[in-house]
């Protein structure tokens, strides 16, 4: 879910980059540093996630993993999303430096509201566990595509119809990454239940 640089404008790009900043600095003000591992692991996995992407008009189309990184991260999901696209911006040339803010806020944003909306359902019972984590990738997946219709639409309001398709072309993916979101929680909470809760108070 990568915007190309050239596409945005400055008052779009500024609003993005402001927003990130805060998120990003929050999240380093609540991060948990003796859990600085998962962090980065989680980081890397939505780095290797990411990278397989069909290129959808300015946009792409890829797995993001937001929601998990959500649930489990907190407001740690923002540093952890903005180092994996500055690495991926640098090494493959995905979006750009000037866009980044925006990037990252069309993820990360989605990522820490539904993280923090659905992480109470975690304590429940198994079938609250399977809605959290499906809940938790479909719609980070599906806010996201929502943010970066608006972002492209904002700056030009001849991107409606480019605005839609990428909406559109990720309904299969929100599926998918709902999916393997309440997968990845459910078998978490039978196996290492400590890193669904791990950052709790962080999140709060």
């Amino acid at each position: 879910m990568h915007i190309s640089e050239g596409i945005l404008t400055a008052p779009v790009l500024t609003c993005g980059a402001v927003l990130t900043t805060v998120g990003t600095a929050v999240g380093l003000k609540k991060l948990d540093y003796d859990r600085i591992m998962t962090v980065s692991l989680l980081s890397a996995a939505f780095f290797v996630a990411s990278l397989i992407h069909v290129p959808v008009g300015p946009a792409s189309v890829h797995l993001l993993l937001g929601g998990l990184l959500g649930l489990i991260l907190g407001w740690g999901a923002f540093p952890a999303i903005v180092v994996a696209l500055a690495l991926q911006t640098i090494f493959f040339q995905y979006g750009g430096m000037i866009v980044l803010g925006v990037n990252a806020l069309c993820i990360a944003g989605p990522a820490v509201l539904c993280g923090l909306l659905l992480r109470p359902w975690l304590t429940g019972s198994r079938k609250q566990q399977l809605t959290a984590g499906f809940l938790a990738g479909f719609c980070s997946m599906l806010f996201s595509a929502l943010l970066m219709a608006v972002a492209l639409f904002l700056s030009d309001h001849g991107f409606l119809k480019v605005a839609t398709i990428v909406l559109a072309s990720h309904l299969p993916v929100m599926l998918i990454e709902g999916l393997i979101t309440m997968f990845v929680v459910t078998f978490l909470a039978r196996v290492q239940p400590e890193i669904l809760s791990l950052n709790r108070s962080s999140a709060q």
